[in-house]
């Protein structure tokens, strides 16, 4: 018998699309984690369906590849005009999909990075099946994150007495009211964060070690399945930047009417922890927990799961 009686990989017709959905469990009796991956654009389900064995006793495990990218990449989303709204949506349908083929009211939703701008915009408009949201690499406002992570990186290059970096980084410069002069630019300011620890405390690879090579090695995808992947992440990212550097939680996300865990990693500087626990504190919610994860810095879940595996069963109780 196999070890997990549902495993299955499937697509179904969401928002006009169709999106791949992937659900793991022992037991339908458990409750669902549903997983809203970051990037915009970049899968992640290999990882989590690794870094979630703690979990695998007590939930249902949901990975959804969103529009345009991953297991729901076609070449005809290179031709869709994205927008947050659209994504959101598209996380409702998903979540009732979901709902509908396990028999379930409510699910918990876990937002990384970009999935967590979702996912709090979805636990803000649909809270009726949101059982508790968990933010993970929390976005909250656009310009700052922006300001702080490209500071950052300025700073152990300078520390670390890295001429290249500094020449790269001050050639580029510093974002403007959030945007970098191109795409480029920012994904150099995003390699050096890596390399600095400020993505991954432990492991500073860059971007090809620690984002390309996982997907080429997992099961999970076809090789044939990467060229499509990667163009599909980069239309997203460049359909969608600018809308996410405009967001803004202070501002337009006060209050939550269900439960929120965040659970953040002391050292990320992709999304900076400063401004994620500032907007945690002002947040109005019916029950708050925030969860430090001291060796991890942008995910935790993959950083330190045995612990982030354990303090979420805590948090839920389940």
């Amino acid at each position: 018998m196999s070890e997990f009686p549902i495993d299955l990989c499937e697509d179904a017709e969401i928002n006009g699309a169709r999106l791949n959905i992937r659900i793991r469990t022992r037991s339908l009796a458990y409750p669902v984690l549903f997983f809203i991956h970051g990037g915009p654009g970049v899968t992640d389900r290999h990882l989590v369906l690794e870094s979630c064995a703690g979990l695998y006793g007590c939930c249902t495990l949901v990975c959804w590849d969103q529009r345009g990218c991953g297991k729901s990449f076609t070449p005809e989303s290179l031709e869709e005009r994205f927008d947050i709204d659209t994504f959101v949506e598209d996380a409702r349908q998903a979540v009732e999909y979901v709902c509908r083929r396990l028999g379930k009211q409510k699910v918990y939703v876990v937002g990384h990075s970009w999935g967590s701008i979702l996912g709090v915009l979805l636990a803000q408009r649909h809270p009726e099946r949101v059982a508790a949201y968990i933010g993970m690499g929390q976005f909250c406002e656009g310009v700052e994150n922006e300001r702080l992570s490209y500071e950052f990186v300025l700073a152990e290059a300078e520390r670390l007495g890295d001429r290249r970096a500094l020449r790269r980084l001050r050639a580029i410069g510093a974002p403007v009211e959030g945007r970098y002069r191109s795409e480029r630019d920012m994904r150099v300011q995003r390699d050096y964060l890596t390399r600095y620890g400020g993505g991954c405390w432990k492991k500073r690879e860059g971007i090809y070690k620690s984002i390309v090579l996982p997907l080429i090695k997992t099961p999970e995808y076809r090789l044939a399945e990467l060229p499509g992947m990667v163009r599909g992440a980069l239309h997203s990212q460049e359909q969608l930047v600018d809308a996410v550097v405009a967001l803004d939680f202070f501002r337009d996300v006060p209050e939550l009417s269900v439960p929120v865990i965040m659970t953040e990693g002391v050292h990320d500087q992709n999304t900076p922890a400063s401004i994620a626990r500032r907007w945690f504190y002002a947040l109005r919610a019916p029950e708050k927990r925030w969860i430090w994860f001291e060796d991890s810095a942008h995910s935790p879940l993959h950083e330190e799961p045995e612990k982030w595996c354990r303090e979420v069963r805590k948090a839920l109780n389940i």
